[in-house]
């Protein structure tokens, strides 16, 4: 058993975490794997992959009982993201994406909104947490998507882009700014929109370097009607909001970005201990074996790291952005090496698509970008060694 293994073993999980652990591992590595790499070359959405998931019941893995769900520690939700992501990365995203976009319903809904809405995300249903437009990237202050009172309903004018799983979603979280409210901030509000809405429009979906069969889409919104009972967060209560889900999103995503890099890392270990040159397998060469020490012992601490900040999520602990902000910074730029190095290692092999590496290492680059690109997590993790100024 290696270091890796023995940092999964060390795990503390309930038995039916641990039951529910090995019953995805089983389906990640006998259903799911095996599909990725036609999904990945056809961009097609994997409805066979998101079948087995809600057949298992994950989804009610995040969801209150009291909602129909079974909810289990957020250790065993990274923990599944992790296993799913090293199989396909595009259904790891699918999936994490329903816990994104349901847990400020769960946090901050009403209690008719959570009736409602909930036990169809238990039933299998698909969710999208929509944020993201042209103007308002990593700095969400700057949205423009508008949302106007007209009597018992909400008026939702404005585009977005880059949002997942927006072109199959059943339930949209939608964060946009409250009309007639000067400080942007202040503006900031979110609401549930259902699909079928009218006056909502998928307008596209775009065709990416990887995680191909995962769909991210523009949606328009052009006087789109949702009653007053829709509403997640008014003026002054949405920006909270929004901080808090990509507190617990952010973790999500690095969880994402280490089954891939577990995936690279275990792919070029077989092929380097069965690969041969000048006579002696390339992993007998002192140079290679330092470089897969160095990624094994990024890759351990990493990891190590993982099972910290969901302790902290699991204790109850809030104030624990800047934790987030370093996991998922550390691992995703750890992830985009590892899959860069095992594509190095797998030689010429390795560039081509014969080899899961290079479809690893495609997959790898959005893990850098989305939830907050790496550089605003630098800029983060560095502004909190601030001192107050003294007035």
């Amino acid at each position: 058993m290696n270091i890796l293994e023995r940092l999964d073993e060390s795990q503390t999980f309930l038995d039916e975490e641990r039951m529910l652990l090995d019953s995805v591992r089983t389906l990640a590595t006998t259903k799911i794997a095996p599909r990725a790499a036609a999904y990945d070359r056809e961009s097609a959405f994997p409805w066979d992959n998101i079948k087995e998931i809600n057949e298992l019941g994950l989804n009610s893995m995040f969801i209150p009982e009291e909602y129909g769900g079974m909810p289990l520690s957020y250790r065993c939700y990274l923990a599944c993201v992790r296993e799913i992501s090293k199989a396909c990365a595009a259904t790891g995203i699918i999936w994490a994406t329903n816990f994104h976009a349901i847990k400020p319903v769960i946090q901050y809904g009403s209690e008719a909104l959570k009736s409602r809405i909930l036990p169809r995300i238990v039933e299998g249903g698909l969710a999208s947490l929509v944020i993201t437009e042209a103007s308002a990237g990593s700095d969400a202050t700057g949205m423009r998507t508008q949302f106007r009172e007209e009597g018992d309903e909400i008026v939702v004018d404005g585009q977005k882009i880059f949002i997942s799983n927006g072109d199959v979603a059943d339930v949209y979280v939608v964060f946009g700014k409250w009309a007639g409210t000067e400080n942007a901030k202040d503006a900031i509000g979110a609401l549930i929109i259902e699909k079928g809405t009218p006056g909502l429009t998928v307008t596209g979906t775009e065709h990416k370097m990887g995680t191909r069969a995962s769909g991210t889409a523009s949606l328009s919104f052009e006087g789109c009607r949702v009653p007053r009972s829709n509403v997640l967060a008014t003026a002054g209560k949405g920006l909270p909001v929004l901080l808090g889900s990509l507190n617990k999103s952010r973790p999500s995503v690095a969880a994402h970005a280490l089954g891939i890099a577990r995936a690279a890392f275990e792919d070029a270990v077989a092929y380097i201990n069965d690969r041969r040159q000048s006579g002696r397998r390339i992993l007998e060469f002192q140079g290679i074996q330092f470089m897969l020490a160095d990624l094994a012992s990024e890759l351990a601490v990493c990891e190590n790291w993982l099972w910290h900040v969901a302790g902290l999520v699991d204790q109850g602990v809030d104030d624990m952005g800047i934790e987030a902000s370093i996991l998922k910074l550390k691992a995703t730029d750890l992830a985009m090496r590892i899959t860069t190095d095992a594509v190095q290692l797998h030689g010429g092999y390795g560039y081509c698509q014969d080899f899961r590496v290079e479809r690893l290492m495609r997959d790898a680059k959005i893990t850098q970008i989305w939830e907050g690109t790496n550089q605003i997590h630098r800029q983060l993790i560095g502004r909190s060694f601030l001192k107050k100024e003294k007035k």
